[in-house]
């Protein structure tokens, strides 16, 4: 038999996972259903945790927009694309990705398509730049940031 669990105690175990690891609104509401935690009670949760800090989205975009970047090597637009799947909002997303340095955004697609080259096999020029440029899209990469990287490598 399942062991049933009081809201104080559903409470205290969403607030530790959140102290773990920062987490946005949608990802405790889907712990908080996994749970098997009845709606109104999760409401009640994830509106504390917020008052309290556990949860916060400005907070949680920045990390998750650090992290996408520099251990995921992620481009801007896939960075977006996932953060939205969270439920965050459009400014939220934008103020994040704001707090990524161009210079560096540049030099770690440079950095990654320097080393994708090195496995590519192609016969012409234009093959190959095709295949790094589809390669920087798959990554989240803009068009024209991909065009004026691929002008330097």
């Amino acid at each position: 038999m399942k062991k049933q669990y009081t809201f104080e105690e559903l409470l205290h175990k969403a607030a530790s996972y959140c102290s773990i690891s920062e987490h946005c609104a949608s990802e405790v509401e889907q712990k908080l259903r996994v749970w098997e935690v009845e709606e109104a009670d999760r409401k009640k949760i994830i509106a504390q945790l917020t008052a309290d800090d556990f949860i916060n989205e400005k907070r949680f975009a920045k990390a998750f927009v650090r992290d996408k970047f520099r251990l995921s090597k992620w481009g801007k637009i896939k960075i977006t694309m996932a953060l939205r799947e969270k439920g965050i909002e459009k400014d939220i997303i934008n103020n994040a990705l704001n707090t990524i340095d161009e210079g560096e955004y540049d030099e770690m697609l440079a950095s990654l398509l320097k080393s994708k080259v090195k496995t590519l096999k192609y016969e012409f020029e234009y093959e190959k730049q095709g295949k790094l440029f589809r390669f920087a899209q798959s990554r989240g990469f803009e068009n024209q940031v991909i065009e004026r990287v691929l002008r330097y490598i």
